[in-house]
């Protein structure tokens, strides 16, 4: 599960609430901004740009602390190429979601022989959860906070959440507080305090799980593993029509490597198994 765009998701579908808790302003202009920087595309989904006033808050959410480019040389990159192309104050926040010893997550700038550039660091583990139960859109990240009891304050959440009283918002959150809290707790406990109905019919649910299948497919492609590629295509297309016809499921498996590809990003259109039969045909 993707819990890294379960956090982006919140972030650009709540804006105030992160510009409030991370730079302390109240504004309600926040313009969300492109994640895709001159030269080569940054196409991350745990990055988003917010540019409040003349300010950027540039925020990365990270479930594990390794990457390449290592994470300190990537935020000196993003903070130029975002300057380049806005000419504003660019503030850089790294939320670590998963608790973790590596040094990584304590570090907060990138320095060489010539350069020192700082960001910061936020790791949930270690922050009071009461900042989170403050606001609405932060509950999924109160799940891991700072807690002596981390299934009363599990409970906690719960309870806030089900208090919202706009049904649409109070089924997002309660979706995106399971996904979050997966880190942290067992799946059974989560469905014990929140409604598995509820989460599964949100449609951002559906939409962060397909979002973390595709680019797990992607992968797959660039990696030319047929075989996960193909397990990834099946199940993105059970999520989007049900069950589907053995029949089916044979052809999809003829499909050659460059075929699935396509039909990873095609069937993102599928609103019924009459759209994968004539796709099929098509290919034939």
């Amino acid at each position: 599960m993707s819990y890294d765009n379960a956090c982006k998701f919140l972030a650009e579908q709540y804006p105030t609430d992160f510009v409030r808790w991370l730079l302390a302003t109240e504004t309600r202009d926040i313009e969300l901004l492109k994640t895709e920087l001159l030269q080569e595309p940054i196409r991350a989904d745990a990055l988003t740009f917010l540019k409040a006033a003349n300010q950027i808050l540039h925020l990365e959410f990270q479930t594990l602390p390794s990457s390449k480019p290592a994470l300190p040389f990537r935020m000196l990159d993003y903070s130029v190429r975002v300057k380049r192309e806005y000419g504003a104050d660019v503030e850089q926040v790294v939320i670590f979601l998963q608790q973790t010893a590596s040094e990584v997550a304590f570090t907060e700038q990138y320095t060489d022989r010539t350069t020192l550039h700082r960001y910061r660091a936020i790791r949930v583990w270690e922050q009071d959860p009461e900042v989170f139960l403050a606001s609405p859109a932060l509950l999924p990240l109160a799940t891991l906070a700072q807690t002596n009891s981390p299934a009363s304050l599990l409970r906690k959440v719960a309870e806030e959440v089900s208090k919202i009283e706009d049904s649409e918002q109070r089924t997002n959150l309660a979706s995106c507080t399971e996904i979050i809290a997966g880190l942290r707790f067992e799946k059974d406990l989560i469905h014990q305090l929140l409604s598995e109905d509820i989460m599964r019919e949100s449609v951002i649910y559906q939409e962060i799980l397909q979002r973390g299948l595709q680019q797990g497919l992607q992968q797959g492609l660039q990696q030319g593993q047929q075989q996960e590629a193909l397990s990834l295509v099946i199940r993105l297309l059970t999520r989007r029509l049900g069950k589907v016809e053995s029949n089916l499921e044979q052809q999809v498996r003829g499909l050659s490597l460059a075929q699935l590809e396509v039909l990873g990003e095609d069937l993102l259109d599928f609103s019924q198994k009459a759209d994968l039969v004539t796709w099929l045909e098509r290919q034939a």
